[in-house]
């Protein structure tokens, strides 16, 4: 019987690196687990800065509890989990050949040696710091560890700070513009960009998303660039190449990178991403050695490629696995359909799988559909709108990926697809999925089932439907043509198109006035959200119309045809 325990080193405490040795632990009762971390803190919720600065997370420690009240602290892992913490601490160097982890106290400079039998990298991700001059200027932060939360939350509770630049339209920088506006201070989102989330969002959607946040009061300047920071001690106004703006505080939310560098010390494999390479049982180039969370790289299960997606829900999956495997187990890691959700203001905005960009970078013949829907029944109190845009592989009508933007619950949506894209779905797949119905919660078809079935007219049908994109190209290029509105009088009089061309019939009118129309012009319907024009122009295609389309999404997406 060998009774020797099993020696397990963990470097990084946050996410992956904490969740690994609580998993760890429970897999073997009796190994020796030292969990190492450079920071003050470990196994914060780094997620929820955002909602701290924003004053919705009134105290620092509540990222840090257990759902029972206890704060994960050193004490905590140590009295709870029999798991040794070392905080500001850092790894050195690793001597894989005698299995050896060197390590350094940041507070007092002492070094000691840490034999390991499989050791865990969880090294995070580091921010991005743009070559900026003037970055190093009071009140410039980013918003990456504990210090930056409870610092830009300070900067604004002293009452100093009337105006932020955030520079960066991606994730951390859209979630921080509804904490800037919680504490009633003003932003403006600058961005080398021609559009937000680039990496997450089509245009179209992107357009309607913008176009929402700056009724709601914010500014955007996109496809700008950040010269210069200019300020005596601290910043006083954010240089473009178009203009100035007098501001009291930048925020830096240009990305992160994957920390590497321990990893290279050690000469493991990293991968084409720029982040470590691991297998499916978040094993390393070394198998005593394992890796995970946002310094890693992972398998795209729709592509089959490698990709880089810093999540934390990612991270923690990441730490179990490899929980499992450093304690004897043998678990897998498959891989990520890329899946998203954040709040800004009043809107919700959620993405699983490929945009059409990106499908069609990458080869595929793509097929998309825009379909507005509601969350639950109108006739139910409290309904909510949301716009979901699905993404299909012509050829097979498979599921690529998805879009969803609104003030209703887009959460369940989009977990509804990504389960269908972990599964290779087809749209026939999803819309015969069998999903729970009462008034209170959806419709008897809901908006995921309702976006596949848009989807699959959009392969098999032989109406043409126009893209946003495509319909603004077609107004700007040609005065022959009709959109018919086919509204009834009072959304008209409450929204009228703004186009000299547009003919407004209702569509219950339609097929009494179908000599108000020519076939021998264009004649595209549109309606509020879309299915009232495309039954138009299956009405209109049935009487011998031939030059008939209808515009996909109807006019909640006429933002994107004509900027307000």
């Amino acid at each position: 019987m060998n009774l020797t325990k099993r020696r397990i080193v963990i470097a990084g405490a946050v996410a992956c690196g904490a969740k690994a040795a609580a998993r760890a632990r429970r897999c073997d009762p009796q190994a020796e687990i030292v969990l190492v971390e450079r920071g003050e803190l470990l196994s914060y919720a780094g997620c929820g800065f955002p909602y701290y600065v924003g004053g919705s997370v009134e105290n620092f420690d509540n990222l840090r509890t257990t759902s029972f009240g206890l704060v994960r602290d050193a004490d905590y892992f140590h009295d709870v989990k029999d798991i040794d913490v070392r905080l500001q601490t850092e790894i050195l160097d690793v001597d894989r050949g005698g299995k050896t982890v060197f390590v350094r106290n940041l507070a007092t400079g002492k070094q000691d040696q840490i034999p390991y039998d499989k050791l865990v990298l969880a090294t995070g991700a580091v921010p991005v710091r743009p070559q900026i001059e003037g970055i190093e200027l009071d009140n410039v932060f980013t918003l990456h560890c504990p210090s930056d939360a409870i610092r830009i939350r300070q900067a604004i509770e002293q009452g100093n700070v009337e105006h932020a630049t955030i520079i960066g339209a991606g994730l951390i920088g859209l979630e921080l513009t509804e904490s800037l506006f919680n504490q009633a201070v003003d932003a403006t989102v600058v961005d080398i960009a021609d559009q937000v989330l680039p990496s997450m969002l089509d245009p179209e959607i992107a357009h309607l998303l913008k176009n929402e946040l700056v009724r709601d009061g914010l500014e955007f300047l996109l496809a700008e660039r950040v010269q210069r920071i200019v300020g005596d001690t601290t910043v006083r106004k954010v240089v473009t190449n178009s203009r100035e703006i007098k501001t009291d505080m930048v925020v830096l939310a240009v990305g992160v990178r994957p920390n590497v560098d321990l990893a290279a010390r050690a000469n493991l494999q990293i991968g084409e991403t720029g982040a470590i390479s691991v297998n499916e049982f978040m094993e390393t180039s070394d198998p005593n050695i394992y890796a995970g969370g946002d310094c890693v790289e992972c398998r795209d299960l729709i592509t089959g490629r490698r990709t880089y997606m810093p999540l934390g829900s990612i991270a923690n999956r990441h730490g179990r696995v490899i929980g499992s495997n450093a304690a004897g187990g043998h678990e897998t890691f498959p891989g990520i359909v890329g899946t998203m959700v954040f709040k800004s203001l009043n809107l919700n905005v959620a993405k699983t799988g490929l945009t059409d960009a990106q499908a069609r970078s990458l080869g595929y013949e793509t097929v998309s559909s825009i379909t507005p829907c509601m969350d639950h029944v109108h006739f139910y109190p409290g309904n909510k709108r949301f716009i979901l845009k699905l993404v299909a592989n012509r050829s097979d009508k498979r599921l690529l990926g998805a879009q969803l933007i609104g003030p209703g619950d887009v959460s369940k949506r989009v977990d509804i697809l990504a389960t269908a894209l972990r599964f290779g779905a087809t749209l026939s797949d999803v819309a015969n999925l069998d999903l729970a119905y009462s008034p209170p919660f959806s419709h008897a078809l809901d908006g995921v089932v309702h976006a596949a079935n848009n989807t699959r007219n959009r392969i098999e049908g032989a109406i043409p439907v126009l893209s946003p994109e495509s319909l603004k190209e077609r107004l700007a290029k040609s005065n022959g043509l009709v959109l018919l509105d086919v509204r009834e009088p009072a959304e008209v009089e409450k929204a009228a198109i703004p186009d000299k061309r547009a003919l407004h019939i209702p569509l219950s009118r339609l097929r009494a006035r179908l000599s108000d129309l020519s076939k021998d012009i264009d004649t595209i319907c549109v309606c509020q959200q879309g299915m009232r024009g495309y039954e138009a122009a299956t009405i209109l295609y049935g009487a011998g119309f031939t030059r008939v389309a209808y515009l996909d999404g109807g006019l909640r997406i006429w933002p994107c045809i004509a900027d307000e």
